[in-house]
């Protein structure tokens, strides 16, 4: 299916006010699923310009997306990156692979969002999105502590993200 189609079907559950059946209608189409997604959920809008999306769950347990009621009023792009951003949360939280520093989850999230390399079907958001996502990873890399094994574990990635940020300058 491509991605026209996808966009159709998106719209028409969002003009039945289904919003998580859109969502997981998503995630299926995008291959984003995962045995330690338990599903979405709620949570309050930001406003009509911006929005939140979180995994909640204890580590190692399942995790529930929860999303904003208006998630789909955004460009596909953008809410296909966050909803990735989220998915891999998931699996950062998934029993037997717990990323436990939470500065490095944010980190590997962001850098996905840039890179799609555990989810290359992910399409690219605009440049003014990949510059922001971009500036948030370096954020994570900094909290990381300076010098610590964190950032020399992420030197190479924290590397790529600047370069990425200044090409688009």
């Amino acid at each position: 299916m491509n991605f026209e189609q996808i966009n159709l079907h998106l719209e028409a559950y969002k003009e039945h006010d289904q919003i998580l059946d859109a969502a997981k209608y998503l995630i299926h189409s995008f291959d984003l699923e995962h045995e330690n997604f338990a599903g979405f959920g709620f949570r309050e809008e930001l406003s009509p310009t911006s929005m939140l999306l979180t995994a909640e769950g204890e580590l190692g347990g399942p995790q529930t997306v929860m999303i904003p009621r208006n998630l789909f009023d955004f460009d596909l792009n953008l809410v296909l990156n966050m909803v990735a951003h989220e998915m891999l949360h998931v699996r950062q939280k998934a029993p037997g692979q717990v990323v436990e520093d939470k500065n490095e989850r944010e980190f590997q999230a962001y850098y996905e969002m840039l890179f799609h390399k555990v989810f290359p079907q992910v399409p690219e958001v605009s440049d003014f999105h990949k510059k922001f996502f971009g500036n948030k990873a370096l954020e994570y890399y900094r909290r990381m502590g300076e010098g610590s094994d964190l950032q020399q574990k992420y030197a190479v990635e924290k590397t790529e993200v600047e370069q990425l940020i200044n090409s688009l300058s």
